[in-house]
């Protein structure tokens, strides 16, 4: 019986045994099922993502910014280029002990107070991953200091590559503005990037800006093989960039140098256009900007020099600039009188003064010009003749000449912006001001003063139409011209007015100072001058302040605008001279030493040189200060500006 009990027993407690063992044995296995499938995912399924992680703790991909794409004038000359470079910036999100970095830094690098309170007041503000430039150029030799003695120091960026470069600095700050970092508005929109690689710019302002999709060109990269602190092992593989497109302009750069040097240091603009296609040959704004110092990185007390000049460098006049176009504008009111039906022989007296009610509005010529015709009154400027008939057409004969001739129009430019004016009539003033036209708004309008505005460009369209009878539109990109159709106007009213324009300059008209020294060229153009300030009876009655008894700001605009040869017309030309004084006195020399510059660029050349012997220099060149360094120490070195590839070398 006992034998039989520790029989069952034992069998008991081997099946017990051997469920415990296999209940272990399936948990085991299960165990294992689950480490060999995991195993299985880490190495199959999950092998490439871990394949890069471990890649990428080895290797460091860069991406290389493009070379951006040249501009070029209408001969291929380079307006825009790029030229190797050598830079340092501050990357804020791998910045760790900023002021031991930073204070390396101003002993390697010289910085001054003014640099390092900009630096670190770019660092408060700037996002994370936003680079913050602590030297751009550099030379080669703080370039190298930075590269070895803190190549391992997390933030520090020293980079090589290409940066802006503009030849003719401060002549063509308006036109092709500049460029610079991304902001972090632009990378927060896209998340590319390449927005936030050290070196790289984006258009800012001007051609730069509009022309950015052309000029910005493809990225390429780098792959590099480092250590787990970041040192620069070897280079794996590099893939260049693709540099972006050649844009090719209509103006001359050589040109476009000369108006604004021949500017000097007058506040103004001069235009020039093709009457022929529109193309626009220069379009200098004075005083201007280098550029150069703005894609470098402008300095704190330079942008506050430029904000607070009374010249306003800042603005670009040839577009932004609103003038009355005073008697420049009188051409214009002569077409509109002889489409009105007005007969060009019919004659006023001209006495002096012009009454309307209770005022008086007074003629350029004290004594008056006695009695007076169409043309001698465009050929002398007599404002009465111009205030008389004005009233007898009426607005609504003058202010559709005006739009017709581009007066008020916003032309189809790639520009940042463009304020086109007004051209004022009894619609415009009941919209604006809620009150009715009247008489004296009418005779103020047909001298070009009043609430008439017009900007640089638009009276160099008015008066290519009027040379060419055609409705030409202005234009800045070559390739993208179009045949202009005839102007709606009566040819045979054209060609007299153009006649009397001729009169102005080379009849015994009130331009006789602007007549070109070039055989067998005729040009023919029209003088203005703007009241900036009322002049009252009292000071009538004592004499009227001349201009150079005036403080700047009260004095009389200078303009002038012009076309050429009178026969065959090929050029139009349009100059503004704020507060210059009398058209013929300063605003007409610079249309015509200009024009002159067309046809026989030496005498155009020793005009020039003998002005500035007498102002004591280039005005452009001293604006150009800091980039006529950089190419002195470039010659030194000889070093070349580097090309992208698809514009001329030899321009």
């Amino acid at each position: 019986m006992k034998r039989a009990n520790r029989i069952i027993t034992e069998q008991t407690q081997g099946f017990t045994f051997t469920r415990r063992a296999m209940l272990l044995g399936g948990m085991q296995v299960a165990v294992g099922g689950v480490l060999a499938t995991r195993m299985a995912w880490l190495s199959i399924a999950e092998n490439e993502r871990y394949r890069l992680l471990a890649e990428s703790n080895r290797v460091q991909l860069i991406l290389i910014p493009p070379r951006r794409g040249w501009i070029v004038d209408r001969h291929g000359r380079p307006i825009a280029n790029n030229r190797t470079s050598f830079r340092v910036d501050l990357i804020p999100e791998q910045l760790r002990d900023r002021g031991p970095v930073l204070a390396s830094l101003r002993e390697m690098l010289a910085l001054d107070e003014e640099e390092m309170q900009r630096i670190n007041d770019d660092l408060d503000k700037a996002a994370r991953y936003q680079p913050v430039p602590v030297a751009e150029n550099i030379d080669y030799e703080h370039y190298a200091a930075v590269t070895v003695r803190m190549a391992e120091e997390p933030g520090v960026a020293p980079t090589s590559g290409n940066a802006r470069f503009y030849p003719a600095g401060a002549a063509v700050g308006h036109l092709t503005g500049y460029v610079g970092a991304a902001s972090p508005k632009q990378y927060e929109e896209t998340h590319d990037p390449l927005l936030i690689t050290p070196g790289f710019k984006v258009g800012k302002d001007g051609l730069e800006r509009t022309m950015e999709s052309i000029l910005r060109g493809k990225p390429g990269a780098r792959r590099e093989e480092v250590t787990a602190r970041g040192k620069l092992v070897r280079d794996l593989e590099t893939r260049p960039d693709t540099p972006g497109g050649t844009l090719h302009l209509t103006i001359d750069a050589g040109l476009q140098e000369y108006a604004a040097r021949r500017l000097g240091s007058n506040s103004g603009a001069v235009v020039v256009i093709d009457c022929q296609t529109g193309d626009l040959l220069a379009m200098a704004s004075m005083p201007s900007y280098d550029p150069n110092s703005f894609s470098d990185g402008i300095s704190h007390s330079e942008w506050n020099m430029l904000s607070a000049d009374d010249h306003l460098p800042l603005v670009n006049k040839v577009l932004q600039g609103l003038y009355p176009p005073g008697s420049t504008s009188k051409p214009m009111t002569a077409l509109g009188l002889l489409e009105a039906g007005i007969d060009p022989d019919a004659k006023v007296n001209c006495t002096g003064a012009y009454r309307v009610g209770n005022s008086f509005f007074h003629c350029s010529k004290r004594g008056g010009h006695g009695p007076i015709n169409l043309a001698n009154a465009i050929k002398v400027s007599c404002d009465i003749y111009f205030y008389h008939f004005g009233v007898v057409a009426g607005i609504n004969a003058l202010a559709p000449m005006a739009r017709k001739l581009g007066l008020g129009a916003e032309f189809p430019l790639p520009v940042t912006t463009q304020r086109y004016g007004t051209v004022p009539d009894p619609a415009w003033m009941e919209r604006k001001y809620h009150k009715s036209w009247s008489t004296y708004d009418t005779v103020n309008t047909s001298i070009g003063q009043g609430y008439m505005l017009v900007n640089p460009l638009q009276l160099a369209v008015m008066v290519a139409r009027i040379a060419s009878g055609r409705a030409i539109l202005p234009n800045m990109v070559q390739k993208t011209r179009k045949t202009a159709p005839p102007l709606d106007v009566s040819a045979e009213h054209l060609e007299f007015v153009r006649n009397a324009m001729s009169s102005v300059v080379n009849g015994g008209g009130t331009a006789g100072v602007a007549r070109l020294p070039v055989d067998g060229v005729l040009l023919a153009g029209k003088t203005g001058t703007a009241q900036v300030r009322r002049i009252t009876m009292a000071e009538r009655r004592r004499g009227v302040l001349s201009n150079s008894a005036l403080p700047w700001k009260y004095r009389d605009h200078s303009l002038f605008i012009c076309f050429a040869p009178v026969a065959s017309p090929r050029y139009a030309a349009a100059v503004i001279v704020e507060h210059g004084g009398w058209g013929a006195s300063v605003a007409a020399p610079i249309a015509r030493d200009t024009i002159t510059w067309l046809y026989d660029k030496n005498k155009a050349m020793d005009r020039l040189l003998a002005l500035e012997a007498d102002w004591g220099g280039d005005i452009v060149t001293r604006m150009n200060a800091k980039a006529v360094a950089w190419r002195a120490a470039k010659a030194a070195e000889g070093n070349s500006i580097a090309s992208p590839g698809d514009a001329d070398d030899d321009a």
